[in-house]
């Protein structure tokens, strides 16, 4: 018996003296470092992804092994080892292909959907700003003044308003507003030119470490093209005297750096019987520099601008009455005008194969004037409630965060610890809020301040791979300072408070095969309040916490088809609600939420895709009596889903459609906000370098309520006032023509 313990020993040193450690680098025909992509090593069952760089590491490698690459957009490769390979490393290049869903790795990742959301943008690329954030399965979101003011947001159970609840980023750089003038973590996302973005990454639930304030639903980032393939002109009309230009410049290419320009200017009079005169105009410039081995460099700069008329939130009892129609307005001279200049860096230095810094930095000089009448006449018979909500800010932050990889000797890639530490400083003047008449007579100030709000942050989070687990523990530190000068007293009025916030994180991941991976999930996460709601406090309820929990599961049957579940529960021990006569969010008590997540994502043919997804939440509030306890506007059933046509010779297409189901528009669900099921749908014919495009909103011409709301108002004329739903009615039928060319 001992010479067959004996040979076994034998085979496993051997084994282990002609396993090696090699490196490689994954890239484009250009060169470009292709960020993500998945290298599997079949005589492990291992998988590893190239870093932003490009580069990859493995180990336990034999000459003559396998490995098989992946990136989406890209045909696969397979590589046999060499022992060359083993000395000097291996650069594998990659060759541009249609789009398929067998190009989408999924295992070994913590938000696998993120892939399948990069990869139905490569299918659909967005074309309008609603449509971005409508790339997230589960969110729907509505608009509700005349285009110019940020969506309203539904994910997860959670009315999130503007952004109360969803931390959103363009590459580090904050797109939430703490203490805003019209509520706390506003995001306006229209300074983003849709055509500009490259990538979507994004994952619900306070669970990852890099995140912090308003990371309690989850968080969004956006990535943004560093070249641009073609030059790109963009020409559209529609329906409601709706223009938008487009342009998209190359300025340099070489192999070491590239920089575009990208403008976009839009105007539209709207849906509504009084014209919206609704204008935006959008300017980016962006610069790269890589020197294709150890360190990048990004400069982005940008200016947007907008403004527009509003026909507000109507009452129902109005409509029905006849007083005016679904697209009337009690107050046409509601509307506002808002601006965002950006500049922001990012820089990479790999300083050795195990170790890496990252850094971002950036500025924001922001404005906001906004008009609105909830109210109508509820609190002054006679000019009306007209209120003005203003604000002037400077915004300045950055971050940095090293990694360090480790390998284990003799096995696959262990995984990394990332240490990171930053800061954001909000300069907030002159933050308003009035009653006005007609947008010209300033009638009283109730509120009129100066805001200074710093946040700095420290965190560490490391990936460790144990076998078929994957372990992702974090923790993350955060110290808020609230500082709020009162400029309404006579007197010097100036208070502030601190805060300071702990949240430890858990993920853990396992591979039970190629095509089916499990995931668990744990964390602590916050939003702040307003600073004025905190020094007003003293100081108490100032970072709100929640707590999640997730399970969920990856099943990839087929090459092409993926399916997926999620069951959750968030607690929140602060809930922040709207108030309509305000215009502003306050907080509440503690709620409670569990939901159920499944989507499918399938390629059916070479050029037919489909995706779809439904979500379940039983949100509840733990403080109030049953039959009082509903969570206003948070919806409880949501499903969205695509099937979308590409390349099928000069055609491309799909028609998408998003539901939303009745749900309470206040605590006892006497009043129910109506759910509504529209459908989208658009058609491309490309010959050479032209392009022709039809798109269709709401295209079986649908009666439904973009946003609901439960208010209190009284219109001219009426003795008492009247609690019920005010509402903005959804697009109709809404045609728009696109011509595009590229050189």
């Amino acid at each position: 018996m001992y010479k067959v313990y004996y040979c076994i020993l034998l085979l496993l040193l051997s084994a282990s003296l002609n396993a090696h450690h090699i490196r490689g680098r994954v890239a484009d025909p250009d060169g470009n470092p292709l960020e993500a992509a998945a290298i599997y090593h079949p005589a492990t069952g291992s998988y590893v992804y190239a870093d932003a760089a490009g580069y990859f590491e493995l180990d336990n490698v034999d000459v003559g092994d396998r490995l098989l690459l992946y990136s989406l957009g890209f045909a696969s490769d397979e590589r046999t080892i060499t022992a060359l390979h083993v000395e000097k490393g291996i650069t594998v290049v990659l060759q541009p292909a249609a789009v398929g869903l067998e190009q989408v790795v999924l295992v070994a990742r913590l938000n696998p959907l993120n892939n399948l959301a990069r990869a139905d943008l490569a299918v659909n690329p967005v074309r309008s700003s609603q449509e971005i954030l409508r790339r997230v399965p589960g969110l729907v979101i509505g608009q509700h003044a005349g285009g110019g003011k940020a969506e309203q947001i539904f994910l997860r159970g959670f009315d999130i308003d503007h952004g109360t609840d969803l931390a959103i980023d363009v590459e580090g750089m904050p797109v939430n507003m703490v203490s805003h003038a019209h509520g706390q973590g506003y995001s306006d996302l229209h300074f983003i030119i849709p055509e500009t973005i490259e990538n979507i990454d994004f994952g619900k639930g306070p669970y990852r470490a890099g995140v912090g304030n308003f990371n309690t639903a989850g968080h969004i980032s956006f990535k943004l093209r560093d070249r641009l393939p073609q030059n790109r002109v963009t020409l559209e009309a529609g329906q409601f005297n709706t223009l938008r230009g487009l342009g998209m410049i190359r300025v340099a290419d070489t192999d070491h750096s590239q920089a575009y320009l990208a403008g976009e200017i839009l105007f539209s009079d709207g849906v509504f019987e009084a014209s919206q005169n609704f204008s935006r105009v959008n300017l980016m410039g962006r610069y790269r520099f890589d020197n294709r081995e150890d360190e990048s460099l990004t400069l982005t700069a940008s200016h947007f601008q907008s403004q527009w008329d509003a026909s507000g939130q109507i009452p129902e009892r109005a409509v029905v009455s006849g007083q005016i129609s679904r697209f009337g307005a009690i107050d046409s001279t509601e509307g506002g005008r808002t601006s965002r200049t950006n500049i922001w860096m990012s820089h990479r230095k790999q300083y050795s194969p195990h170790q890496s810094l990252r850094t971002s930095a950036y500025v924001t000089g922001y404005q906001f004037d906004l008009y609105s009448n909830f109210t109508f006449f509820l609190e002054d018979p006679v000019n009306g409630d007209q209120i003005r909500q203003q604000e002037k800010r400077l915004l300045l932050g950055g971050q940095t965060v090293w990694r360090h990889s480790f390998h284990g000797e003799g096995t696959p890639r262990k995984g990394y610890l990332d240490l990171g530490i930053g800061f954001r400083y909000d300069d907030v003047d002159e933050v308003s809020l009035s009653r006005t008449a007609n947008r010209k007579t300033l009638l009283e100030r109730l509120a009129y301040g100066d805001v200074d709000e710093f946040n700095g942050f420290a965190f560490a989070e490391a990936s460790w791979k144990l076998g078929r687990w994957t372990l992702v523990p974090g923790l993350r530190l955060d110290h808020l300072r609230f500082e709020y000068r009162d400029r309404l007293p006579q007197t010097y009025a100036r208070a502030v408070e601190p805060g300071w916030f702990l949240a430890p994180k858990f993920n853990a991941l396992y591979q039970a095969s190629r095509k089916v991976q499990f995931v668990g999930k744990a964390g602590l996460g916050y939003h702040s309040n307003d600073t004025r709601v905190v020094v007003a406090r003293g100081g108490e309820e100032t970072l709100p916490g929640a707590l999640g929990l997730e399970v969920g599961s990856v099943y990839r049957p087929l090459d092409r088809l993926v399916l997926s579940a999620n069951l959750w529960s968030l607690f929140l021990e602060q809930e922040f609600v709207y108030v309509g006569d305000a215009g502003i969010v306050e907080p509440s008590g503690r709620t409670r939420r569990l939901g159920l997540e499944a989507a499918i994502q399938a390629q059916i043919t070479d050029h037919l895709f489909a995706r779809g997804d439904v979500n379940y939440t039983y949100a509840r509030s733990t403080e109030a009596p049953a039959g009082a306890d509903r969570i206003p506007l948070a919806p409880e059933l949501t499903s969205s889903g695509s099937l979308s046509l590409r390349d099928l010779g000069p055609f491309s297409g799909g028609i998408r459609y998003r539901f939303i189901a009745d749900r309470p528009a206040d605590e006892s669900n006497s009043l129910v906000a109506d759910g509504y099921f529209v459908t989208d749908a658009n058609l491309n014919y490309t010959r050479g370098a032209i392009t022709l495009g039809l798109t269709v909103e709401n295209l079986f011409d649908t009666r439904w309520k973009e946003t609901q709301f439960a208010t209190l108002s009284r219109l001219a004329g009426e003795t008492q006032p009247v609690e019920e739903i005010h509402f903005t009615p959804g697009t109709p039928f809404f045609v728009r023509a696109n011509l595009q060319l590229r050189f």
